[in-house]
């Protein structure tokens, strides 16, 4: 395996000269992202390409995932409010295009979870992938999309009838075509659907997503995680009851993954310091510190750097493997908490991540991200993007620290 660290024949600044704080800095990532997926992205013949390898050569032209299909619309989207490039605002309608007439199947008003060469090759309908659709529709409203409010509450109310636990005041996970529950219960799909409310709200400034992303992030920090020992589980039976063996020794789902997700605690740190801007919460700030806290504690590789992808109840590694979303997850949560708190500790964290990312996971030849990387830190092969990943983990955490930037 080709260790990952930074080769220093491209000029390119020793990451302790960086200001990773700076405006200038984030905005040009950003940019550099996006030059990974310029000029090779579009389909002509329909929504985006997938598959990518290190250099940009696609090696899977047909295959389709609903969840990189809006999440290219959500890059774009990000990207013509940010710079205002015609551009991408043509990139989101066709994206949106694909999403409608390939993806959607108007019988059931669900969305095909993988294509293959224009076909159907996976028909369930999963609440993670339409969380994507709520987000996908709530940018393009943003970029300035008419039809696509529309479309936002359109989604909204079929997660509520095919999804909605009312019992429970969660969303369901999975459901076959003809929208036949399966017993399964996630958090993951609920995390999602949470960080798409607040979109939406964003949006719209309508209080019915607000209202429901609220709802989620207490029952999913607070209530779910009582008998986890206040971590954030992942997996659960049908009555809402963590389930500790579901995917216990098998690391190939990674939307289902086995233990407490460092990137997940995280993730939901930073949910809940952007709800708190919107309709503040006494609980909320301490709660996202302890997340946080504990994530640092058990993900953090003190050996070979970086944050690892999951841990066991007891805080001992499970998967130590390095993911490009876990960093980028968790420098943006610490920039939320260093805004909020005014504690220095957690702008360290967010240089600290930054430092390990850009030497290990930033391609600064060709572009974006690595995907994946062993326990030290090098690749496994020579795939960039693969199914779900488009980048929109770290452009999105560059984003929300330019939101705490300005204000």
């Amino acid at each position: 395996m080709e260790n990952s660290a930074n080769k220093t024949g491209h000029g390119l600044p020793e990451s302790s000269d960086i200001n990773f704080k700076s405006r200038d800095f984030l905005l040009q990532h950003i940019r550099h992202t996006l030059s990974f997926y310029e000029g090779r992205s579009v389909d002509p013949a329909g929504g985006f390409f997938h598959c990518y390898m290190n250099d940009g050569t696609v090696f899977d032209s047909g295959l389709r995932t609903l969840v990189a299909s809006c999440r290219f619309i959500f890059n774009y989207a990000k990207a013509y409010g940010q710079f205002g490039d015609e551009k991408y605002k043509s990139r989101v309608v066709h994206g949106l295009k694909f999403l409608r007439e390939s993806h959607r199947n108007p019988a059931t008003g669900g969305y095909a979870w993988v294509l293959q060469d224009g076909n159907v090759l996976d028909d369930h309908n999963h609440c993670y992938g339409l969380a994507f659709v709520l987000l996908a529709y709530a940018c393009a409203v943003d970029a300035g999309v008419p039809e696509a409010k529309a479309w936002l509450y359109e989604t909204f109310d079929l997660l509520e009838d095919k999804f909605w636990d009312r019992e429970h005041e969660l969303y369901a996970s999975e459901a076959s075509v003809d929208w036949t529950l399966d017993p399964y219960r996630g958090q993951n799909d609920n995390m999602h659907s949470c960080e798409a409310l607040i979109a939406a709200y964003e949006a719209t400034q309508d209080d019915v997503f607000l209202d429901r992303a609220c709802l989620l992030a207490s029952h999913m920090t607070l209530r779910q995680s009582q008998e986890t020992d206040a971590h954030v589980w992942e997996h659960y039976t049908q009555d809402w009851r963590p389930d500790l063996d579901y995917n216990r020794n098998d690391k190939t789902n990674s939307i289902r993954p086995w233990g407490v997700q460092t990137g997940h605690q995280t993730e939901w740190t930073k949910l809940l310091l952007i709800l708190d801007r919107h309709r503040p919460e006494a609980w909320r700030l301490e709660r996202a510190k302890e997340l946080f806290d504990s994530a640092m504690a058990h993900g953090w590789d003190s050996e070979n750097q970086g944050l690892i992808y999951g841990y066991d109840l007891g805080g001992q590694a499970y998967d130590q493997d390095k993911y490009f979303w876990v960093q980028a997850e968790s420098l943006a949560a610490a920039a939320l908490l260093a805004d909020r708190t005014g504690d220095t500790t957690y702008w360290a964290w967010y240089d600290k991540i930054w430092d390990y990312s850009f030497k290990y996971f930033v391609d600064h030849e060709y572009g974006a991200w690595y995907r994946i990387l062993t326990a030290d830190n090098a690749k496994y092969d020579d795939r960039k993007s693969y199914k779900n990943k488009t980048d929109y983990h770290t452009m999105g955490a560059c984003y929300e620290v330019l939101n705490v930037l300005t204000q």
